[in-house]
């Protein structure tokens, strides 16, 4: 069943993406210049949405 489009982003969803985008980016070896780009497709790929909050990436990237 594919997962259902959200409209918004909860904390929690918020904690799981970004502790998933921290391991990726040390597991796949990904250059700083690419995090913004990775974030986004991990985020497209939990919400459904090709609409993102970009203090949403912004805080997932974070150091």
């Amino acid at each position: 069943m594919a997962r259902a489009q959200r409209n918004s982003v909860s904390a929690f969803d918020c904690d799981i993406l970004r502790e998933a985008f921290r391991k990726s980016v040390v597991e796949d070896h990904i250059p700083d210049d690419q995090w913004r780009d990775h974030a986004a497709l991990l985020v497209r790929a939990w919400t459904g949405s090709e609409v993102i909050d970009p203090d949403l990436l912004d805080w997932i990237v974070r150091k």
